[in-house]
């Protein structure tokens, strides 16, 4: 997965320049750069029309392909499931959901 991130959150950088994997604690390998691009991403899909069903979708991939990522580095412990899903943001609203999943399939309380 730490592949597919980097390709992802590579979309924010200049021509040339590339984000690195760290190694937590643990032990487990992740990819940097996955907060901002979530981040970018977020506003990028709550500005699509509402028929820019392709572009959509793209992100909506995007922002499930970090959710072990953020969840890993403990962002779902300072900002709950529940949280990321209260407001009027759809795209904060999915990341809460792909969130509230991923913590339901490790059996964790979202």
């Amino acid at each position: 997965m730490t592949a597919d991130l980097a390709k992802i959150n590579q979309k924010i950088l200049p021509q040339g320049h590339s984000f690195t994997a760290v190694t937590l604690a643990d032990g487990t390998q992740v990819q940097t750069g996955t907060v901002a691009t979530l981040l970018h991403n977020v506003r990028l899909y709550d500005a699509l029309p509402a028929d820019a069903t392709d572009e959509r979708r793209k992100l909506e991939e995007e922002m499930r392909a970090a959710a072990p990522t953020l969840d890993r580095i403990g962002l779902f412990d300072l900002f709950t499931p529940a949280e990321w899903m209260a407001g009027s943001s759809a795209a904060r609203r999915l990341v809460g959901g792909f969130a509230k999943d991923l913590r339901a399939k490790e059996g964790m309380a979202a």
